[in-house]
């Protein structure tokens, strides 16, 4: 396996997480919880949009990826 084959791997992870910090968001009535999972979706978003620029990177780097 790949790094860029382990970094797609890492970003659907963490996408997904993301994904069910939003539903619990949605799903709760507490406000300070729904405040917390929203915060933390945020910060996986963020943590989502740096790894797809650091796997650019890998992109034009590993010879695989180069037509």
């Amino acid at each position: 396996m790949t790094v860029g084959d382990q970094m797609e791997q890492a970003i659907a992870g963490i996408q997904s997480a993301a994904a069910n910090m939003k539903q619990f968001a949605q799903q709760t009535m507490d406000k300070e919880a729904k405040q917390t999972f929203q915060q933390l979706s945020q910060t996986m978003d963020n943590a989502v949009n740096t790894l797809k620029g650091r796997q650019q990177y890998i992109q034009n780097q590993e010879p695989q990826y180069k037509q």
